[in-house]
């Protein structure tokens, strides 16, 4: 599978920003989607996944009720709808596909190029 990110960019802090991942190169829907994130001068850390129906999604607590994860299994894409940024959310941000629920980045299988997001105070 490859997966590329886009989307990113400077926001305000309270400002929204959407993530879109593309992937090809087999069966979307058979993947358990996610995004991680990381920041300078830290791990990657997990934000969202969603199944492969889209049917069960799960959320950092840092996120829960801001960021919402999504997918369109016709158009191959995933999507991060970002809202009320804080400053604290500027990362470069990943989009990964796998099998599991896991939120241990060492776990996923494929993963995309990042995407830069500044949230400025």
């Amino acid at each position: 599978v490859q997966l590329q990110a886009s989307g990113g960019g400077l926001v305000q802090a309270g400002g929204s920003l959407r993530l879109s991942c593309a992937a090809s190169g087999r069966t979307f829907s058979n993947y358990v989607m996610g995004w991680f994130r990381q920041a300078p001068g830290k791990e990657r850390e997990f934000v969202a996944l969603i199944s492969g129906s889209g049917g069960i999604t799960y959320y950092a607590d840092s996120v829960k009720g801001r960021f919402t994860i999504s997918r369109d299994n016709a158009k191959g894409t995933v999507y991060l709808q970002m809202n009320s940024l804080k400053p604290e959310d500027t990362a470069v941000y990943y989009c990964a596909a796998g099998s599991g629920y896991t939120y241990s980045s060492q776990t996923w299988d494929y993963w995309g190029e990042g995407t830069l997001v500044t949230v400025s105070s």
